[in-house]
């Protein structure tokens, strides 16, 4: 598998990368984990954006979702799309509310919102409960601890298995999402602090320990604040786990 950053900003974009939002790639299928503030550009330099066959919100939050938006734009009103994307609807793995919610995104007004209806060219399903398969792809999602619903998901292909925490603090089901993965790409918004709330997002220490608790092969830290100090949160991880670790950049590929 390929794994492509969009974006890797927490919180809100960042100067140097977009919000949230990652490709995943395993021969000629690909499938978006998220796609926050400024991804669908970076999305463009990488593949036709009408390729992927699925998208993945973990949740709702601006950062990782506002992109839907644009997206929307795109399907519709793009003058010499690949395909008829009203014959064949991107499946959107999302929570319940994401139809009315994501409605009210690309609408302006009440009016329109009203009457706003995009199933025309997506395809909304509920995150699922048990494993789905997307081409080659078996993505197994996992309830995680946030401030509003919130799911990690857990990407196998050739062999191999990518674990995406989203935004989570630390929880049991966190560690059966990256139990034994060979890729961890988990979020480590800020440094570990006592003073910092529980239930939000992960530290790079906690990151470190979930990935060495996990025994993954290899862990990526991303959704770093931009006001955070990165090289602090690289240091405290690479502190606290014998897995190796990058803090991933948008733009950059890694392989599965």
């Amino acid at each position: 598998m390929k794994l492509t950053i969009l974006g890797c900003s927490g919180s809100i974009p960042g100067p140097t990368t977009p919000a949230s939002g990652y490709l995943v790639e395993s021969g000629d299928t690909g499938v978006l984990l998220d796609l926050g503030n400024g991804t669908l550009g970076t999305l463009q330099r990488f593949v036709d954006p009408f390729r992927p066959e699925a998208l993945l919100l973990s949740h709702l939050h601006p950062d990782h979702c506002a992109d839907f938006g644009a997206l929307t734009v795109l399907r519709r009103y793009h003058p010499a799309p690949p395909y008829d994307p009203r014959e064949r609807r991107l499946p959107v793995f999302a929570p319940p509310e994401a139809p009315d919610r994501l409605a009210a995104l690309y609408a302006p007004n009440a009016a329109e919102r009203a009457t706003t209806d995009l199933s025309d060219v997506f395809d909304f399903r509920p995150v699922p409960e048990v494993p789905v398969r997307v081409g080659p792809f078996e993505i197994t999602a996992f309830p995680l601890e946030h401030v509003c619903p919130s799911w990690g998901f857990r990407v196998a292909a050739e062999g191999r298995v990518l674990a995406y925490t989203a935004d989570t603090g630390p929880c049991g089901k966190l560690d059966e999402l990256v139990d034994g993965a060979d890729v961890l790409l988990a979020e480590a918004s800020w440094p570990d602090s006592p003073e910092h709330p529980d239930g939000l997002h992960l530290s790079g220490r906690q990151a470190a320990e979930v990935a060495e608790k996990g025994a993954v092969g290899r862990l990526l830290l991303t959704h770093l604040q931009p006001w955070s100090d990165g090289e602090a949160i690289h240091a405290e991880a690479r502190e606290h786990t014998s897995v190796p670790v990058d803090v991933v950049a948008a733009g950059e590929t890694y392989r599965v």
